[in-house]
């Protein structure tokens, strides 16, 4: 093998693991300025009869006056024997007003989205008097939002042992962020694309390094042959 084809070989190993590189990280870097929907990753928890709210915002602040606002129980699934069957929503936000056709009828006149701070990206959600057969997980979702954090999820818990109240959770609580198990792309997306991020760079730099040890021997050990095979040739070239 000659000397430039050598160099070249090695030129080209360190090239394609640059590129691996720069390309996990344009990947996995989080979009500057991408606008997130944003939940409680702590249950809201109230007494049967209590008015409640559901958290939900976007961040950072956006108008969703004109986009399609979806409130619904991901963990309801339609009737297998009724094929007609269908999972309405608890609550829907369309052509700015809300769409009470689509809409289950145990929530018929019980919830309500906050109108005039929507165009802050505030969408939570306000349930009048809720009973027991209100728990479990709420989805908020935006379907036609420009982002790859399209829904978040917020937990209720209606407890009997709770006493009533008439206070009701934060509009805008800050620190409010649940990931949604049932979503491909996680709620909680600053921390968990920093840590995704952390993780594969860390990865490609033990491969980096792996990959230049690996380098490294090589050249080593073509090296050795070289001297090898040039004491050989050497010692068989006669002397004058």
């Amino acid at each position: 093998m000659s000397l430039n084809n050598f160099y070249f070989k090695d030129f080209s190993f360190f090239s394609l693991w640059t590129f691996l590189l720069f390309s996990a990280l344009s990947v996995w870097t989080p979009v500057q300025g991408e606008v997130l929907v944003i939940g409680s990753n702590l249950p809201i928890i109230a007494a049967p009869g209590d008015d409640v709210i559901l958290p939900c915002h976007l961040e950072p602040t956006f108008d969703v006056q004109g986009l399609t606002v979806e409130w619904s129980k991901p963990d309801l699934k339609p009737d297998p024997s009724d094929r007609l069957s269908r999972v309405e929503y608890v609550h829907l936000y369309r052509d700015r007003q809300e769409v009470p056709d689509m809409k289950m009828a145990s929530y018929f006149r019980r919830t309500e989205l906050f109108m005039d701070d929507m165009k802050h990206g505030n969408i939570s959600l306000k349930i009048l008097n809720v009973s027991e057969e209100d728990n479990g997980r709420y989805r908020c979702f935006i379907p036609k939002l420009q982002s790859r954090v399209k829904a978040a999820v917020v937990e209720l818990v209606v407890d009997p042992n709770v006493a009533k109240t008439s206070t009701m959770a934060p509009l805008h609580p800050r620190n409010f962020q649940t990931p949604d198990p049932q979503d491909t792309t996680p709620t909680n997306a600053g921390r968990s694309r920093v840590a995704v991020v952390i993780a594969v760079v860390t990865l490609l730099l033990v491969l980096t390094l792996a990959g230049f040890a690996a380098y490294f021997s090589h050249f080593s050990e073509t090296k050795s042959k070289k001297q090898t095979n040039t004491n050989i040739l050497f010692l068989l070239v006669p002397s004058d």
